[in-house]
């Protein structure tokens, strides 16, 4: 009796062990494809968690000048790798399904544009599709925009947020802001945010020249928004200069906003201009 007892135990012994093995597997299955799940998030996640990370590892999102230039600002250099947030395509449909917006910007943009979505999600209910790249000037904005006119179409509504890199070279900026509404056509309504630029680290003669071109900018877009009455300029470098200690207290560097100051004041302008009664209809 006693040794069929230890047969019968033999023989469920490899049972057993064949459901703990199996029972082992699965766990280590389900551990890799929730890694796997994780690591599509991170890889779809936008980069722009730390705005101080570029693409190619450099340390800096803004992009670096040489000399004077022929305006005082220096030339813009390589922007091409520098940090950026472009939307993904289904999402750039949903949002045009959806009657959304489209923004396109600078990297001024790139670091605020996360907390701008949540702020026009919460406040209007739009969502908002983003091509936002640091360095970029007005030139390549309105080719994206051009480019999103061709593969997607466009909503009744575009938000440019562009024309800082254009203080390199400020004659340059009037034709691209007439090539974006060109585009768009007289039935969108385009909000422009005006420049203010006057880089803290660089020397005085420099940093008055960011003034002077910002300031050539902003009106070469003036002249544009009388020309065309769907074009409504978004007044940053207003509200920067209305108080004195404003550019220092809203910007870090005399151009990227401040955080969460700076940015929310940005932010918050674009909104506004998007929630005014009689624009959007």
């Amino acid at each position: 009796m006693l040794h069929q007892v230890r047969s019968e135990a033999e023989r469920d012994r490899p049972a057993g062990r064949g459901s703990f093995g199996a029972s082992l597997v699965a766990i280590v299955v389900s551990l890799l494809i929730l890694g796997l799940v994780g690591a599509a998030f991170v890889v779809l996640e936008p980069r722009t968690r730390n705005a101080d990370t570029t693409a190619d590892g450099n340390g800096s999102y803004s992009v670096a000048t040489k000399g004077p230039g022929r305006y005082g600002s220096g030339t813009l250099g390589s922007w091409q790798n520098l940090i950026r947030r472009i939307t993904p395509e289904d999402q750039i449909r949903d949002v045009l399904a959806f009657d959304g917006i489209f923004m396109f910007g600078d990297s001024i943009a790139v670091q605020d544009s996360s907390a701008l979505e949540r702020m026009l999600a919460n406040r209007t209910g739009d969502s908002i599709a983003f091509h936002d790249w640091s360095g970029q000037p007005t030139s390549a904005a309105v080719d994206a925009l051009e480019q999103w006119s061709r593969d997607y179409g466009l909503p009744r509504r575009i938000v440019m947020a562009v024309g800082t890199n254009d203080i390199f070279d400020p004659p340059a900026f009037a034709a691209q802001v007439e090539r974006a509404l060109r585009i768009a056509g007289p039935d969108r309504t385009v909000y422009w945010v005006n420049v203010y630029a006057s880089r803290t680290k660089q020397p005085a003669a420099v940093r008055e020249a960011d003034l002077a071109n910002s300031a050539w900018i902003n009106q070469q877009l003036d002249e544009a928004a009388a020309r065309h009455p769907n074009l409504k300029i978004i007044r940053w470098s207003e509200f920067l200069t209305a108080r004195q200690d404003r550019p220092a207290s809203y910007l870090r560097d005399g151009v990227h906003t401040s955080e969460p100051l700076g940015g929310s004041a940005r932010n918050e302008l674009i909104t506004q201009a998007i929630e005014a009664p009689g624009l959007n209809s």
